[in-house]
């Protein structure tokens, strides 16, 4: 079992934070790219604290995942959609929560479908370890090691707050 805080970290201030983290990076007119559906919702937030005008790109990696035969198309496809052009860009990959590295390489190699940007660095919520790749997130909040069937998932409300919950599978 894992010693996790009780109650769990408020998510909307660890978005401030990274906003914090990411605000130098802000002279390289950085291009931020959410990744379905944690990370989407944490990029749109950026976005609003960081009072970015461009609007975000969202990735959706169920087709570029190394595991999608034996997983399948997830329920909740959407298109992916990058407003922007990503040939010599820097690049802010936005995840909630980082754990194989699996989905990160899987948006990456998305990425590239759609130019090659100049830099692609990371920014997650939580990092619960666990790494099946080298992905390590330049900007990063909180280290959460879980325990076996833990799992930590972001949750929107209808006022669109953000919230961390701890599942057990």
């Amino acid at each position: 079992m894992s010693s996790l805080p009780n109650p769990l970290p408020d998510a909307e201030a660890q978005c401030r934070q990274l906003a914090d983290l990411i605000r130098p990076q802000l002279s390289k007119n950085p291009a931020l790219v959410g990744i379905y559906s944690g990370g989407a919702w944490v990029a749109e937030r950026l976005k609003e604290l960081l009072g970015l005008s461009e609007d975000i790109g969202l990735i959706d990696v169920s087709f570029y995942r190394d595991d999608f035969s034996e997983k399948g198309l997830h329920p909740q496809c959407r298109p992916t959609v990058i407003p922007f052009d990503v040939e010599g860009r820097h690049i802010i990959l936005v995840d909630d929560v980082l754990y194989t590295g699996r989905t990160t390489r899987a948006a990456i190699n998305e990425l590239f479908d759609y130019g090659r940007p100049a830099v692609v660095e990371l920014a997650v919520l939580a990092d619960r370890g666990g790494r099946e790749l080298p992905v390590a997130a330049t900007y990063g909040i909180w280290d959460v090691p879980l325990g076996d069937g833990q799992n930590l998932v972001l949750e929107r409300n209808d006022g669109a707050q953000l919230a961390w919950r701890l599942e057990h599978v």
